[in-house]
């Protein structure tokens, strides 16, 4: 049987004081949706609300695996995605959560999204998420009580591409709150390619990042 993937997106459209336009960021969404696609995996599309999502970036809407993504037949998935609170997360092989500045709104505290993302963890299944999409980590308590992140190796949108990108639109600053959690962060340049595996957690640092971060996914899938 084929894997399945369960791509948990944002509901968020508006962020900050400023009320600046986000969504579920472009090819963070379709290149995973891609390789996911291409890999043979049955991908399933959820949200917090089950409302349909906005999606940014759509300068990029011509790029190729984008233009997949919106052409054949992801997006129109993604508009009609399930509620998670009706979604039975266990038969999934994987969750993966896309970035866009979205996640930072409806994503920290919700306490459903929560105990999905420690449950899939805890049986042992894949836990990816990429740019801001690692904002869904934070706050996820394993049963032993620990966070999900301590002592994990992660990544995410670092501090220093906040800092030139949203900072005065987002309510915290990612990289510094999975620190201080305990996770241990690696960064590398702004905007390039960087993603890391420990286990079964997989996470990747910004656009850039989305195809490799489920690329490790695929590869942990299939060993």
């Amino acid at each position: 049987m084929s894997k399945r993937i369960l791509i948990i997106v944002s509901n968020a459209k508006l962020i900050g004081p400023k009320n600046r336009k986000t969504g579920v960021f472009l090819d963070e969404v379709a290149h995973p949706y891609v390789a996911f696609d291409d890999a043979g995996y049955q991908i399933d599309f959820a949200s917090i609300t089950g409302a349909v999502p906005a999606l940014d970036n759509m300068e990029a809407k011509d790029e190729e695996s984008n233009a997949r993504f919106l052409q054949e037949g992801g997006w129109e998935k993604m508009q009609h995605n399930t509620r998670l609170a009706d979604v039975d997360a266990s038969i999934y092989d994987a969750i993966f959560v896309p970035g866009g500045l979205a996640p930072m709104v409806d994503m920290p505290e919700d306490a459903l999204l929560k105990k999905v993302i420690a449950e899939t963890y805890e049986r042992g299944a894949v836990v990816g998420a990429v740019c801001h999409g690692p904002v869904s980590l934070l706050n996820v308590t394993l049963s032993d009580g620990t966070y999900l992140v301590k002592d994990k190796n992660i990544t995410s949108f670092t501090d220093e591409e906040e800092n030139h990108y949203a900072k005065e639109d987002v309510p915290f600053l990612l990289e510094s709150a999975l620190t201080e959690q305990g996770g241990r962060f690696h960064a590398a340049s702004p905007w390039s390619d960087n993603s890391i595996a420990d286990g079964n957690l997989v996470t990747g640092q910004n656009p850039a990042s989305a195809r490799g971060t489920a690329l490790k996914v695929i590869e942990i899938l299939e060993a």
